[in-house]
């Protein structure tokens, strides 16, 4: 029986940050799964779009990466995403494999990287140790992209956490839906700290990084925390960049349940 993995990510346009994130992840996935081979594709269809006219690169939706191993005669295909929540991108995904997998003998998906509590207490030991050098009198503020389509809301969990854990100047946000800025900025004027360290909470070090993060723009965090003293410093690496956050996707993908 012929077996597959495939890597499915949002995607990135910023060609470094995908070399050091989205594609490290699926090195490692690859090193994971020796036995099957390799596919990749991309859910954002304005990336996959802008590549395809800018670099002349290829990349497969959903769809296209299955209909591909179908005709090459996979029977047996694990899939693994590299997003961050079960939100709308992961549930097109469940829909996009569901409608085709009666095209195949086996079909299986890892969860996405915070599918679960048990991730939560995970990233926050992963962040503890990324970022051991930080000082508790400085603040890590760390920007996500948030969901509207959880019920129980993994940011603010995260902070919780974050709390319970000795890791009270670690600090989770959101550029979209709750919380927002809200717990950065109450943090910072609560602790006054010496500096403020940005970094994304997110896969990749994309837009959202260079510019809602820390981007010259009055509302991006850093010109918002400047314009109340505060000194920061920007960390611009997606935690993709991190071997112990793509271990856990490779953990996730060994755990990954038929559809």
């Amino acid at each position: 029986m012929k077996k597959a993995l495939l890597a499915v990510s949002f995607g990135t346009s910023h060609a470094e940050t995908r070399k050091r994130t989205i594609e490290a992840i699926e090195r490692d996935l690859r090193d994971a799964f020796p036995e099957r081979d390799f596919y990749r594709a991309w859910t954002s269809g304005f990336i996959r779009k802008k590549l395809k006219e800018t670099e002349g690169l290829v990349i497969d939706s959903v769809p296209e990466a299955m209909e591909r191993m179908r005709s090459d005669g996979v029977a047996d295909v694990l899939v693994q995403p590299t997003h961050m929540l079960a939100g709308g991108e992961f549930e097109k995904i469940v829909e996009e494999l569901r409608a085709r997998r009666s095209r195949f003998s086996r079909l299986r998906l890892g969860a996405p990287l915070l599918a679960e509590r048990e991730d939560l207490l995970c990233l926050a030991s992963a962040l503890k140790d990324v970022f051991s050098g930080i000082l508790k009198s400085d603040l890590l503020a760390l920007m996500g992209h948030g969901s509207g389509n959880l019920a129980d809301n993994p940011y603010a969990q995260l902070n919780q956490i974050f709390s319970a854990g000795g890791l009270a100047h670690f600090r989770a946000g959101t550029v979209e839906h709750a919380p927002g800025f809200a717990p950065v900025l109450h943090a910072a004027r609560e602790r006054r700290p010496g500096k403020i360290y940005l970094a994304p909470l997110m896969v990749v070090a994309g837009d959202h990084a260079l510019h809602d993060l820390c981007g010259p723009a009055e509302d991006s965090w850093e010109s918002r925390l400047r314009r109340e003293g505060f000194e920061t410093v920007g960390i611009l690496k997606g935690l993709g960049e991190y071997e112990q956050i793509r271990a856990q996707y490779a953990a996730h993908a060994r755990r990954a349940a038929v559809i």
